[in-house]
């Protein structure tokens, strides 16, 4: 299943949490990392914070950081040259390059934003195709067949979540949480990994 706009927003997660994440978005150093916590290029279309998709961001962001990663975000890097140029994009490159995964969070945005597809080629010469995900975000009530970006999910892994009532073609139960998943191609059965493991392998 596709996810649905909202399904990561929580009106629960205090203002402080944010702002710590952010701030370490904005101090973003591999020299200053935890070698033990996994660096995470997470590629989306900019939002603002009235935007309703900003709710959806800083959950996906809070869930990797309660994974144990490292997200990096370059629109919350304060480092970054305030105009884009030649500058940017080789930055951007860097970053992509250092961070150990590659997810891209493909709202319908996202999939239409000429950055957002630059980075995720970037990614693709750069990175290892298990090291690749992408977070697929639909708005609430489209069916999964008509999500605009089913072309990505038939060549990347994806996220998906599992609630505990599915079960591995052994005939053993999936644990409720969140998983990357093989493409999808006809006709063969796909392999899931559990997100902590895949973020730490």
């Amino acid at each position: 299943m596709i996810f649905e706009r909202e399904h990561f927003s929580s009106d629960i997660l205090e203002k402080s949490v944010v702002t710590e994440i952010l701030n370490e978005s904005r101090n973003f150093s591999k020299s200053t990392f935890d070698t033990d916590s996994a660096s995470v290029f997470l590629s989306h279309k900019h939002y603002d914070e009235k935007d309703k998709e900003w709710k959806d961001l800083r959950g996906v962001i809070k869930m990797l950081k309660d994974l144990g990663a490292t997200p990096y975000i370059d629109s919350m890097d304060n480092t970054m040259p305030g105009e884009t140029s030649a500058e940017t994009t080789l930055r951007i490159k860097q970053e992509i390059k250092s961070c150990d995964k590659f997810i891209f969070f493909a709202t319908k945005e996202a999939i239409q934003s000429y950055w957002c597809n630059w980075e995720l080629g970037i990614s693709d010469s750069t990175k290892k195709p298990g090291e690749i995900a992408l977070l697929p975000l639909k708005d609430k009530g489209t069916a999964d067949e008509n999500f605009i970006g089913n072309e990505y999910m038939r060549i990347y892994h994806t996220i998906e979540f599992r609630d505990g009532t599915t079960k591995y073609s052994s005939g053993n139960p999936i644990k409720r949480g969140y998983y990357v998943c093989t493409p999808r191609q006809k006709n063969k059965n796909r392999t899931i990994t559990s997100l902590k493991d895949w973020l730490n392998s």
